[in-house]
């Protein structure tokens, strides 16, 4: 390792000697350091970065990728990755070091999860394996970025799977009134599903919401907030996303419904969560109602998708369907356009008439 000054520009270098993934000895050299140990730090530490695939196998390396990305999620979501990582990945390739994981090896693991599946025998579906391919991805991308790792074996190999193959189930406006009609008998289930279908808000972003949260005058609900169930205890955390810290407005005839399920709860502060129930108390009860007006089965997620579909075939805009689901890109919205056709003959309709007005 060697540091100097470049006497033109008066900035610092690093040039430093080191072995790749397969053993070749090679050089890097960095240039515009401000100061001498600047250039110092970045040499000690690109040397033990380069030094971790050639001695971790990719069980240890997960620890690793674990102390740097798990402070910056939220607990749930950190769960979620550490499930598949310690029952669907590690199993399969994680005796193996870092540096000899290959195309090969990465084919071979996925076609074993594309033959296998889960223990009721039924295979896993294509939206899963793409969730489970990403997670691998993303850790060997780690790799590479900070720790020394030549290249990642699973872009090489390919994804497997598919995104959303599931498709995105919904009802419409129609759908859910019948729904509306059998379920306003279980009054705490009722205005739960009525927010989350006028509102389009998440459910944790529901069932943290108190009196407060709820500006009667102004007709709207301030989200800053989101609520998990995780191993038995409440977790309170910020929304989802950086964009999901919002003000949706409401329709009168919500707000007018929601003010009058306040004043019936009396809970006496108005810092009290309004919904102290359970997503399967939720799934429950939309089940239920949903068979009794003889509808399609949907999760209670749906009613988000549901409140987007409505919003689309109203006319608005991706860009303002995105800002008022909390949403920091566009590409969600778009996922539905497909949805609604007859968009498209309303969309050349109206470039007739203009073509006309202009010839």
């Amino acid at each position: 390792m060697s540091v100097h000054k470049d006497p033109q520009t008066g900035k610092w270098e690093a040039h430093i000697w080191y072995r790749d993934s397969e053993g070749v000895r090679r050089r890097k050299h960095k240039r515009g350091f401000e100061t001498k140990k600047g250039a110092e730090t970045w040499s000690t530490d690109f040397k033990v970065a380069s030094s971790y695939s050639n001695t971790m196998t990719l069980a240890q390396f997960t620890k690793v990728y674990e102390a740097d990305r798990r402070p910056r999620l939220r607990l749930n979501t950190w769960l979620s990755k550490e499930y598949v990582i310690k029952n669907k990945i590690l199993p399969y390739l994680g005796s193996k070091l870092l540096n000899s994981i290959t195309p090969r090896d990465v084919m071979r693991w996925q076609n074993k999860l594309i033959r296998g599946g889960e223990a009721s025998g039924r295979p896993y579906s294509k939206t899963y394996l793409r969730t489970i391919h990403s997670q691998l991805t993303a850790i060997l991308n780690h790799a590479c970025r900070f720790y020394g790792l030549k290249d990642n074996p699973a872009t090489k190999a390919g994804s497997m799977g598919e995104k959303n193959a599931d498709g995105i189930s919904f009802w419409t406006r129609e759908e859910y009134a019948a729904f509306a009609k059998v379920a306003k008998f279980e009054p705490i289930a009722y205005h739960a599903f009525e927010i989350l279908y006028w509102t389009g808000i998440r459910l944790g972003e529901l069932l943290v919401l108190t009196s407060a949260d709820i500006d009667f005058e102004k007709q709207t609900i301030s989200i800053s907030k989101s609520y998990q169930r995780i191993r038995g205890e409440d977790v309170v955390t910020g929304p989802k996303t950086l964009k999901g810290r919002r003000v949706v407005a409401i329709p009168a005839e919500l707000c007018r419904e929601l003010e009058q399920f306040v004043v019936s709860l009396d809970t006496g502060k108005p810092d009290d969560r309004l919904f102290t129930i359970s997503k399967g108390y939720l799934s429950r009860h939309l089940k239920q109602n949903a068979q009794r007006a003889e509808l399609k089965p949907i999760r209670v997620h749906d009613l988000r998708h549901s409140h987007v579909s409505l919003l689309i075939d109203l006319g608005f805009s991706a860009v303002a369907i995105a800002e008022r689901l909390g949403h920091g890109s566009i590409e969600v919205p778009y996922r539905y356009a497909h949805l609604f056709p007859h968009r498209q003959t309303e969309l050349v309709d109206r470039l007739n008439k203009e073509m006309k007005a202009v010839s």
